[in-house]
């Protein structure tokens, strides 16, 4: 009995010393997950929902939600923080990222540039489909039918209906901002849209009023729910404080979004009567990393309000009908590129500081402002005082703040960071140029200003974030033994080409050897792996880590090797801090 327990116990002692000895697998062998199921139509409970046409209406769709301003903005500000203070909430990386380290596309984001090079026509049309763009050129007069006031919001406008097409929002620009509001709306739109968010339609339009037909006996609600006539002077109103080129008047076109309206999403937690709906939006990936493409675009006002969840049906006649999905939607950009308010004081502040900011107010008690502060040191620019101040020299990137808290944006890692830089670096000068061209601006010099402008804030984005995790992507397998990728930093020319030094180890159960790393231009380089894995044996898993010498962090590729015949395949990506 003693000596077939001391067998046993030896064989457990190799078998321990074997495990050991192996090379620990992170991941299994299956194709990574690059599709969510958000998307899958589910069945919503049917209740009673009375509207003002009809007390006993049906929905079987989930519940609009209302979003109050001051209650958002409230609680975020005050409550919310209070909250945290007593709850056990450990900090954690997104959970809707797959083995690739990327954000699989869903009801809320689709790889575009990130994942394959759009053509500038596809960039600039942005949501936009061929039927959707407006021609006012060749419109009729009395064509664009006015069937609804526009009931909130702070710019000015109304709903148009247009024979063949969708009814769509027309908005002017504020008298005291003209032409920034629309340009940004949809500058900032198309940008959104590349990224990868789901967007409106968004245009700007030159329209001969003549074209305006408005429907008798409308009304409106106002931001301070005083209901007043949307009449024909209201209406000659918002055209008479249009911007103005010859007889023409400006306007911003929104096409109206498709689907049953359910009104904004959250920034944390999920809909209860959504079943796609499963992790909590703070711990998103695509909405924590939303946080560096609105401060690339200075979108302070990134908040809930300015979204919106759509229920798309799968019977298309039936909007509120079920089965169906919800689709995720950002709206509004048109505080980007350097909105101004009336107190100067905020302008100046926003980006940098919340608007009730506890620490920065405590900081200027207690020294009584001896402090200088960085948006102390910002300045119009001269000429271009519609950008207000929308400037790269006093952006930082890693502190820049939306104009308060946003449950979402505050929990954002290193990681949710780098993987939105690693799309950003996809925009060239002429993209960003092409899309500046959007706002159609009467001042020729404001294109090339605001891509100036752009380019080198992004250029702080890439040289903060493309530095410290691995900014090696775009991972593919040539042939049977050749791993390729593409460096976005050297691609980007982020640091002097000199900095760029790598070295590659290959890691599996025989042991670690160095690989040899060939350069190509564009920031491409590639790896010849040596097999480990004889002919018809078993799949041996390997990990190549590539180092750049610019970047702190490596990258370690996970991967299968299948043999000679079989070749190698892709596992899994990881990033490891420095």
């Amino acid at each position: 009995m003693r000596s077939a327990i001391l067998r046993a116990q030896a064989v457990m002692i190799v078998c321990a010393a074997a495990g050991c000895a192996a090379t620990p697998r992170t991941f299994p062998l299956r194709v990574p997950f690059t599709r969510d199921t958000d998307m899958e139509p589910v069945s919503v409970k049917c209740v009673k929902r009375p509207n003002d046409k009809d007390p006993n209406h049906v929905s079987c769709a989930p519940e609009p939600y209302i979003s109050p301003l001051a209650w958002d903005a409230a609680d975020n500000t005050f409550f919310r923080p209070i909250s945290k203070v007593f709850a056990v909430d450990p900090a954690r990386e997104a959970r809707n990222v797959n083995a690739l380290d990327e954000v699989p596309d869903s009801a809320w984001f689709t790889n575009r540039i990130g994942k394959k090079r759009p053509s500038l026509e596809e960039l600039v049309r942005g949501a936009c489909q061929t039927e959707d763009m407006l021609d006012p050129d060749s419109a009729q007069a009395g064509e664009y039918v006015i069937d609804q006031g526009k009931p909130n919001g702070a710019s000015p406008g109304f709903r148009v209906k247009i024979g063949g097409k969708k009814k769509y929002m027309f908005k002017t620009d504020f008298v005291k901002e003209p032409e920034r509001p629309s340009a940004a709306a949809v500058i900032g739109t198309a940008l959104y849209h590349a990224v990868g968010f789901n967007t409106s339609c968004e245009q700007v339009v030159y329209v001969d009023p003549t074209v305006f037909e408005l429907k008798p006996g409308l009304k409106v609600t106002a931001n301070d729910g005083v209901t007043r006539p949307f009449d024909k002077a209201a209406l000659d109103k918002v055209i008479d404080e249009a911007g103005k080129r010859g007889d023409k008047r400006r306007f911003q076109a929104s096409a109206w979004l498709g689907g049953y309206l359910l009104g904004p999403f959250k920034y944390e937690g999920t809909r209860r009567d959504d079943p796609n709906d499963v992790i909590p939006h703070e711990d998103r990936r695509d909405l924590r990393g939303g946080r560096l493409l609105a401060a690339w675009l200075h979108h302070f006002d990134a908040r809930e309000q300015n979204s919106m969840d759509s229920w798309i049906a799968v019977d298309k006649d039936n909007p509120e009908s079920s089965p169906g999905w919800v689709k995720h939607y950002y709206l509004d950009t048109s505080d980007c590129l350097g909105s101004l308010w009336d107190w100067d004081g905020i302008s100046r502040r926003m980006g940098d500081s919340y608007v009730f900011d506890f620490a920065d107010i405590g900081i200027d008690f207690i020294t009584l402002g001896a402090i200088e502060r960085p948006w102390e040191r910002k300045k119009l620019a001269r000429g271009m005082e519609m950008f207000g101040y929308f400037h790269w020299e006093e952006f930082d990137p890693e502190r820049w703040l939306n104009e308060y808290p946003n449950p979402a944006f505050s929990r954002a890692t290193e990681h949710d960071n780098a993987w939105m830089a690693r799309i950003l670096s996809r925009f060239e000068r002429a993209d960003i140029r092409a899309i500046v061209a959007l706002g159609k601006f009467t001042n020729a010099d404001a294109d090339e200003y605001l891509t100036e402008v752009l380019e080198q804030r992004l250029r702080k984005i890439l040289d903060r974030y493309l530095t410290r995790l691995s900014p090696i992507s775009d991972l593919r397998v040539d042939g049977a033994d050749k791993l390729c990728a593409t460096d976005l930093a050297r691609r980007r020319a982020v640091r002097p080409e000199a900095e760029f030094r790598y070295e590659a180890t290959l890691k599996s159960d025989r042991g670690t050897s160095s690989v040899k790393v060939d350069v190509g231009p564009d920031g491409d380089l590639c790896m010849t792996l040596p097999h480990v894995s004889p002919p018809g044996g078993a799949p041996a898993y390997v990990t190549v880590t590539v180092r750049s010498g610019a970047a702190k962090g490596p990258l370690e590729a996970h991967l299968y090797d299948l043999g000679p015949a079989g070749g190698f395949t892709i596992a899994g990506l990881t990033r490891p801090k420095p």
